[in-house]
């Protein structure tokens, strides 16, 4: 993948959204709701991101810009966007 975040922005690849309810209801496309959660797959070039690649973390639910890398879907947010980093 040729990309790289500027200044505190973080580029994520969300995490799939559940296909099956807690009470194991099938969930089609149109009720599934959007994953808040990801993996930091490249961060930017300021120094004092909290976070890294490979975490995963919560970030905004209406946050970032949506892309598509390889095929595959990703989300560019902004470092105030993120809220947490997952232990």
């Amino acid at each position: 993948m040729g990309f790289k975040p500027l200044d505190d922005r973080v580029l994520i690849r969300p995490l799939k959204p559940q296909e099956v309810s807690k009470g194991g209801i099938f969930l089609p496309d149109t009720a599934q709701e959007k994953s808040q959660e990801g993996e930091v797959v490249a961060v930017g070039t300021a120094e004092d991101l909290p976070v890294k690649v490979g975490d995963r973390v919560l970030f905004a639910k209406y946050a970032g810009t949506e892309i598509k890398l390889d095929g595959e879907d990703h989300i560019v947010v902004n470092r105030q966007d993120i809220l947490g980093v997952f232990a």
